[in-house]
C-alpha cells in the first residue's frame, strides 16, 4: 500500500470513529475535547457535527488554516502533559467525546504519550463519554467499542468511559 492510500485509509477511519461518537453522544451533555489540532481538518468535522458543543483544543503549536483556528478561549497551547491535567478548570463540566490524533513519526515517543493519555485523561471524562483516539489507550475505565465495518481492526481506536461502579453493575 501507498503512503497516500494509507493516509487515505486513516483519514476514512478517522471520519467514520468520529461520525459514530457523535452519533453515540447526542444525549450525553459535555464540551468536546480535541488533542491535537495539526491543519484543523478534525476540528472543522467536529464543529460540524457538533455544532451545539464547545470543542476545546490542545495543542503544541498552532499552525493551521486561520478558517479552523478556535477563539483563545477554547485554545490552550502547551504540551498535553502541561495543558491536559489543569484543562478542567476550564472546561464547563465533564467531557462527553474525547478525539486523541497524536501520532508521530517517532513510535517510542507516540507511545510514551498515548500511555501517559490513557492515564490522565479519564480525570475529565464524563461516565459514557466516547473517546476516538489514533493510538490504543489502554485504561480500565476506557473500554474498547466495536468499530464502524469499514475500519479495520488497530486503525483506530473507539473507547466509552464507564467507571468501576457502573463495569460492576453491567457484569
Amino acid at each position: 500500500m501507498t503512503r497516500l492510500d494509507s493516509f487515505i485509509r486513516r483519514l476514512e477511519a478517522q471520519r467514520a470513529c468520529l461520525n459514530l461518537a457523535a452519533d453515540r453522544i447526542v444525549d450525553l451533555p459535555g464540551p468536546v475535547l480535541e488533542l491535537g489540532l495539526g491543519n484543523g481538518r478534525t476540528y472543522s468535522h467536529l464543529r460540524d457535527l457538533l455544532p451545539g458543543r464547545q470543542i476545546f483544543v490542545l495543542e503544541r503549536e498552532v499552525r493551521c488554516h486561520p478558517a479552523d483556528l478556535p477563539d483563545p478561549q477554547h485554545l490552550l497551547l502547551g504540551d498535553f502533559r502541561d495543558t491536559l491535567p489543569s484543562a478542567g478548570d476550564r472546561l464547563p463540566g465533564k467531557t462527553a467525546l474525547a478525539h486523541a490524533d497524536i501520532g508521530s513519526g517517532d513510535h517510542e515517543a507516540t507511545a510514551e504519550l498515548a500511555s501517559w493519555l490513557a492515564g490522565a485523561l479519564p480525570a475529565l471524562l464524563a461516565e459514557g463519554a466516547w473517546v476516538v483516539s489514533d493510538q490504543p489507550l489502554p485504561h480500565w475505565s476506557l473500554l474498547p467499542q466495536p468499530l464502524p465495518t469499514e475500519v479495520p481492526a488497530n486503525r483506530y481506536f473507539l473507547y466509552c468511559h464507564c467507571s468501576a461502579r457502573a463495569q460492576r453493575a453491567a457484569s
